[in-house]
């Protein structure tokens, strides 16, 4: 009744998961030619020749030509059929095998919760179901870990799903602050492979500013180059000097509506008033960043993936320089009005912590996310003899990782 193939085509692989209600970039087949520093199969799952479930795995090698083999997002099938479930996992196991791999790792695109901030829901009854069959077939769950640093893949994560006029969604102080973005001459623009350098410097100030270790151009260059039209590059700019210049200009057309003004038009007066304030403040702002930054600039980019009908934003950096020009706040409603002109149904902005009360959190709020709670990751014990072994020194060394 079931049987399987090892290496279907990438044709093959992709059109099942893009036509999934589990799909997922990291399931994509060209996900595997970015993490080229591992192994890769891709596995068809079929009942009387027609294709019902599919992997693309990923292979660690590891000392002593030994392995582990993981599944980011995946596999993919219908996890309420045990007959298939329990193929699946006994499948994985005898290919496993035959690479000699310790245990397989997994993670399927499977959701426990999802709600706005703030919401309060129950789990999905089929999700918490399939944990138990997964169990019975032999995977062991990790369970419900709550921070970033416990898993591969984020275990919870803030997802956008776009709509027409997404801005209408968003509290009001993002709104706010979307227009003083606009006050201060930011614009967005979705760029070409050609604007890498200029995203590659603002992604090395983040770093440098959080201390962290993201991607160099060279790979987000290899990102653009194999996904090609479904890499997404937007970036925000600003041109100090032409808008130093643009609010001169204006400040000069409210002065003279001052003098030519009477007395007696008090409310026209009050608003004029107000106007040249809100200019004159702008003006000394530009005039201090003019004298480092005399051309146009690129202060922050975001670089994100379509797969299907979804996206994942990969990466963000920002010029902390410019903070106070809110160039995400302009950025990030650019990335979703894309998207949902493309017919993408979300964007997902990356993981946060399970607390919600980190940074991450609070500055992906104002974008009205659902947070997304994922089932979680799995092990398959393959060498029974060596897994428990294998996994504490896994377990240990990601765990000294992240305190650096």
């Amino acid at each position: 009744m079931y049987s399987y193939k090892i290496g279907i085509s990438a044709e093959e692989h992709d059109h099942f998961v893009k036509n999934s209600d589990q799909v997922n970039l990291l399931q994509s087949s060209n996900w595997a030619k970015i993490k080229d520093n591992w192994n890769n199969e891709r596995i068809g799952f079929y009942k009387d020749g027609r294709l019902v479930a599919t992997a693309s795995i990923l292979i660690r090698r590891l000392p002593l030509g030994l392995t582990m083999l993981y599944i980011p997002r995946g596999p993919i099938m219908n996890y309420s059929n045990i007959e298939l479930v329990t193929f699946v996992i006994d499948s994985l196991k005898k290919i496993a095998k035959t690479k000699r791999a310790l245990f397989i790792k997994f993670d399927p695109s499977l959701i426990l919760k999802s709600y706005l901030i703030c919401e309060n829901v129950e789990e999905n009854i089929n999700t918490l179901k399939t944990i138990e069959i997964l169990q019975k077939c032999g995977a062991e769950w990790t369970g419900r870990t709550q921070n970033i640093s416990q898993s591969i893949q984020p275990r919870y994560q803030a997802n956008v799903y776009t709509k027409e006029n997404i801005i209408n969604t968003f509290p009001k102080h993002t709104k706010r602050l979307i227009k003083d973005s606009d006050k201060r001459g930011v614009q967005t623009y979705r760029g070409t492979i050609d604007d890498l350098k200029a995203f590659s410097n603002v992604i090395a100030l983040t770093e440098s500013r959080k201390g962290v270790s993201l991607r160099n151009e060279e790979y987000f260059r290899k990102l653009m180059k194999i996904y090609g039209n479904d890499a997404y590059l937007h970036l925000a700019k600003v041109n100090l000097p032409k808008r130093l210049e643009q609010y001169k200009a204006q400040l000069i057309e409210i002065q003279d509506n001052l003098s030519e003004t009477s007395d007696n038009q008090k409310k026209r007066l009050k608003k004029l008033k107000q106007q040249e304030t809100s200019i004159k403040k702008y003006i000394t702002e530009l005039e201090d960043y003019v004298k480092d930054y005399d051309k146009e600039l690129v202060i922050a980019g975001i670089l994100s993936i379509k797969f299907g009908n979804t996206m994942e934003m990969l990466y963000a950096g920002m010029n902390e320089d410019f903070k106070k020009f809110y160039p995400q706040y302009k950025l990030y409603p650019r990335v979703f009005e894309d998207a949902y002109n493309d017919n993408i149904i979300w964007a997902n902005m990356g993981g946060v912590e399970g607390s919600l009360d980190d940074g991450l959190t609070k500055f992906k709020s104002n974008f009205a996310p659902h947070i997304e709670e994922f089932i979680g990751e799995f092990n398959i014990p393959v060498n029974k003899v060596l897994y428990r072994v294998s996994n504490f020194v896994y377990e240990l060394r990601k765990k000294l990782r992240n305190k650096h």
